[in-house]
């Protein structure tokens, strides 16, 4: 078994991925002091928005008055995520710090999310990274649907690993395996981040897990002793794409933070306040929240991290 990195650093996708598929529609006003308390939580990279057709996905229409109403908030990394080059073209005018691409590990998924089947998908977010870096700024890939798609059942490891080692060679800061609709298990994650972190080492792997089917928290553990070395969370545990029916929640960044500091991984993250931001986000959402410990808090009960 792989010693678990010591140190793994969250990447906060509340602001986007946490908020885009509700219904409600949540004011730009909130989105920035979300993102605020993120940031005052101890949050360093943030998916502050995405630069997508705001018909299909209205919740983030607002994504040029976030970033301007947020600013450039010191030591933090903006994550804008984008689809295709007109999206890369909005996030880098805004000034946003990191693209984030998305290609995908299913042609049907693609079809029906972006308009591309998979071969299509790596060759854009190919070009997304590289226009990320000829202005002067980074980009991520994630490799959407890696564990399995809704539309086409079990995806091929390999192809994910091939996938993986060719998008590494544009020059992303990182790739990262996401489980779009929370189908995957521990064991699974294992030996996926392994051979994925073997493909494209020295690039670190970044994982993103649903809570769809209640093993994501279990994944991200099973992915840290793997090798992940990044996670990706979202306060209070929001979080589903629209073209994936049936998707539920992020994992929570609480939870995972708490996962993690009682394991002896530090995150950098202040448990309490990520716990505060949870709840208040239940204010703003008229819901209780998926996260667990936004109900039952932390243990020991003063514990902060």
């Amino acid at each position: 078994m792989t010693q678990p990195n010591r140190t793994i650093e969250m990447v906060e996708v509340g602001p986007r991925d946490g908020l885009q598929n509700e219904a409600v529609l949540v004011s730009t006003a909130h989105k920035v002091e979300l993102i605020r308390r993120a940031i005052a939580a101890g949050s360093r990279r943030i998916e502050v928005t995405s630069f997508v057709n705001p018909k299909r996905v209205p919740q983030m229409a607002d994504a040029e008055d976030v970033v301007a109403q947020l600013g450039a908030p010191a030591g933090v990394t903006r994550i804008g995520l984008v689809l295709n080059e007109r999206g890369a073209e909005r996030a880098l005018a805004c000034g946003l710090d990191q693209l984030g691409a998305v290609a995908i590990a299913s042609d049907p998924f693609g079809i029906r999310n972006q308009g591309q089947d998979s071969a299509q998908s790596i060759e854009v977010a190919e070009r997304i990274v590289a226009m990320g870096r000829a202005a002067g700024k980074t980009a991520q890939v994630t490799i959407a649907v890696a564990f399995g798609c809704p539309f086409g059942g079990e995806v091929d490891p390999a192809h994910v690993v091939r996938m993986a080692a060719r998008l590494a060679e544009a020059g992303p800061v990182e790739v990262a395996l996401a489980d779009t609709i929370g189908v995957a298990v521990p064991a699974q994650v294992s030996q996926l981040v392994r051979d994925v972190a073997q493909a494209i080492a020295p690039l670190p792997v970044r994982v993103h897990f649903h809570n769809t089917r209640n093993t994501g928290v279990a994944n991200v553990w099973a992915a840290v002793e793997a090798g992940a070395r990044v996670v990706d969370a979202s306060i209070g545990g929001l979080g589903g794409c629209p073209f994936a029916p049936g998707a539920a929640g992020n994992v929570a960044s609480e939870d995972v933070a708490y996962l993690l500091a009682r394991s002896g991984v530090a995150t950098g993250l202040d448990l309490g306040q990520l716990i505060e931001t949870a709840q208040w986000l239940g204010t703003v959402m008229d819901k209780p929240m998926p996260s667990m410990l936004a109900k039952a808090g932390p243990f020991p009960k003063d514990a902060e991290q």
